[in-house]
């Protein structure tokens, strides 16, 4: 899809929004919208680029977008889920997901989850050698359908963003292959465990380039080799090769596509393609991020030191990595009329700020745009992941509606809610009043 046709694709849709009060100057001020059309294409998408005669879960992660309608379409779809933690467990399990098609990884999984996961046939990623005892122990007394692997750490280093980059030296994630005597200990833990069958990494997401991704991975079969080259049988049959296939947030484009980085495993890893293992990816970001985008009103306009502030209800409360982190999370941002028309006219320097009580939430700076006067809507592009569905509640804003957008074939936008605004009185009662 170009460029244009993608703004005219979101145009419409906030142009529909408009006109049947999804967004509105007093009671609808905001609202994230995903494009459902856009997230079937893009799973088709990754689907395609893996070959055939090799099988694959594509597990997407709740974590990119856990609203449960998402969670259920992407069921739909054919997708598998991977989750992290109680809650996005019982989203995935809500949204319909067979237990055998989720995969649960976290840091810091405790005995009841771990019991449940095992008591359901959950795939369960091991992050740690006192993880494995615990697994050990609930084993002990009971049968497991679950596939079970572990986690490594292929200490490949980090990207451009340090948050989001999982395979650095001293990463909180995993067990280490390169610390003194770690990869003997983990080969020790596979020789008496001959349930542990799969091998689990995630190098990172955004910031973290293909090939450094594909070099863990590389690391990852390598060691899952030595496995069965040390114990002398065929022991690991699956890999977990995460996800992080960084996303375009400067333009439309896509790129690097699931096409172009199956191409480069191929060539760097070809073993992952020779039928030995099972595969599972747990994408996330490069599935949902382009497909929404977040869309609030200009409430005033003001000058200070010369600069054009346009005050709007999109901020922190909807955008708190671009807020607390713009250089790392910048986010492109349209202008349009009170119809959702794309607005025209000379670019002006203008600061995009949100409404909450402190100097520091803003979306922009700076940004050159056409002049935003009040009634203005502005567009916070690119936002269909861990934005709308990952809430900030500073100054008990309420949580705005995100609704799912499907174009039929005449032009007709189509409107699912996905997730309805918050009233007063649920913030009351989640904050005890």
């Amino acid at each position: 899809m170009s460029s244009s046709q993608a703004a005219g694709r979101r145009e419409r849709i906030l142009r529909a929004a408009v006109r049947e009060g999804l967004l509105d100057p007093e009671h609808a001020l905001l609202a994230g919208f995903v494009d459902l059309d856009g997230v079937a294409a893009s799973v088709a998408a990754l689907r395609r680029a893996f070959p055939d005669g090799v099988e694959v879960l594509h597990a997407f992660a709740a974590k990119a977008n856990c609203l449960v309608p998402v969670l259920e379409r992407l069921r739909r779809l054919g997708m598998g889920c991977e989750v992290a933690g109680p809650g996005e467990l019982a989203q995935a399990l809500a949204a319909g997901f067979d237990p055998g098609r989720i995969v649960l990884d976290s840091p810091a999984k405790t005995r009841g989850e771990l019991r449940r996961a095992l008591d359901l046939g959950i795939a369960v990623n091991a992050d740690s050698f006192q993880e494995l005892d615990r697994i050990d122990g609930i084993l002990a007394g009971r049968r497991s359908s679950s596939r079970l692997g572990v986690r490594v750490n292929p200490q490949v280093g980090g990207g451009s963003i340090a948050g989001t980059s999982t395979a650095t030296a001293t990463s909180k994630f995993g067990v280490p292959l390169a610390d003194d005597g770690s990869a003997e200990r983990l080969l020790r833990a596979y020789r008496d465990r001959p349930w542990l069958t799969w091998v689990h990494v995630h190098v990172g997401s955004q910031g973290c380039p293909p090939e450094l991704v594909a070099e863990g991975i590389a690391r990852a079969v390598e060691f899952a080799e030595e496995v069965d080259r040390r114990l002398g049988r065929r022991q690991v049959t699956g890999i977990d090769i995460g996800g992080g296939l960084p996303v375009d947030f400067g333009s439309d484009d896509t790129a690097p596509g699931f096409d172009a980085y199956v191409a480069l495993l191929r060539a760097r890893v070809p073993a992952l393609f020779g039928g030995r293992y099972r595969l599972v990816t747990e994408f996330g970001r490069s599935l949902l991020a382009k497909n929404g985008f977040t869309a609030a009103y200009v409430e005033y306009t003001k000058t200070a030191g010369g600069r054009r502030i346009a005050i709007t209800h999109a901020g922190v409360q909807v955008a708190a990595r671009t807020v607390f982190l713009p250089e790392a999370w910048p986010l492109r941002i349209s202008a349009h009329d009170g119809t959702g028309a794309a607005k025209g006219g000379p670019p002006v320097p203008q600061d995009v700020a949100g409404p909450c009580c402190f100097a520091g939430d803003l979306v922009a700076r700076a940004r050159p745009m056409p002049l935003l006067e009040p009634g203005d809507l502005v567009a916070l592009l690119d936002t269909g992941a861990y934005y709308a569905s990952n809430p900030f509640g500073y100054n008990s804003l309420l949580e705005p509606a995100v609704h799912g957008a499907l174009i039929e074939a005449d032009g007709t936008v189509r409107f699912e809610l996905l997730r309805a605004a918050q009233t007063l009185d649920e913030l009351l009662t989640r904050t005890g009043g």
